[in-house]
């Protein structure tokens, strides 16, 4: 993990969330409004480049920001995650899961194993992972957990992605029902369909103009779930 230079991190009881995915589009725009509100954003992606740019953006509107080029799906990188959290701030208050991978739309019949696995990979077991190495850290700070949803399970093409989206929803909402009374809080938002690259992706040639704008979007979900 690298630290951004200025300013630097205060110890907790500032308020700590990290956001898995954070280096586009709806994870971008999460962990900058989180860092614009007062919360120490640890952002976690594969992309330096747009690590950096959050970080940009967030020393902007007057907050910081702990950079970690993690990739999800490596077990051991994870774990060294959750240890930094415990050794260096002792609990974590929030994580927002953004992180996703889209595999190409193709019929059930037509599935690429490589695309297919990285959608388990990525979508579900690191998910599940995560899952494992952070509820204690959140139980100890009180702290939630935010997931993303995008209800496309049995739609036409959408095999690799909405299944293990699916999937990841229902792992997230099994957690919810196990930690309703002894925490940590976990929270499911459906964002608005917005022009996002993923989306680009699946839907090339759609007309932009009517889709949410994803800063707005970011500040419902955070207000919508009593986050900022």
């Amino acid at each position: 993990m690298t630290q951004t230079e200025t300013p630097s991190a205060p110890p907790r009881p500032q308020r700590l969330a990290l956001v898995t995915g954070a280096s586009r589009g709806l994870g971008f725009a999460l962990a900058r409004e989180l860092g614009a509100a007062g919360w120490h954003v640890l952002a976690v992606a594969r992309t330096t480049g747009g690590l950096e740019e959050l970080d940009d953006a967030i020393q902007r509107a007057g907050g910081n920001a702990t950079l970690a080029p993690l990739d999800i799906t490596d077990d051991g990188a994870m774990t060294h995650l959750a240890q930094s959290i415990h050794d260096r701030w002792g609990a974590l208050d929030l994580w927002v899961h953004a992180a996703i991978h889209a595999a190409p739309l193709a019929p059930a019949a037509h599935l690429d194993p490589k695309d297919f696995d990285k959608s388990v990979a990525c979508n579900l077991r690191a998910t599940a992972g995560l899952i494992v190495r952070l509820e204690g850290l959140l139980r100890r700070a009180e702290g939630a957990a935010l997931f993303l949803d995008d209800p496309r399970a049995g739609e036409p093409f959408f095999g690799a992605y909405g299944s293990t989206k699916g999937a990841q929803i229902s792992l997230a909402k099994s957690w919810q029902a196990e930690s309703a009374r002894i925490g940590p809080r976990v929270l499911i938002e459906t964002p608005n369909p917005m022009p996002t690259a993923t989306r680009a992706r699946f839907f090339p040639g759609e007309d932009r103009s009517p889709l949410a704008d994803i800063t707005t979007e970011a500040r419902r979900i955070l207000a919508t779930a009593g986050l900022i």
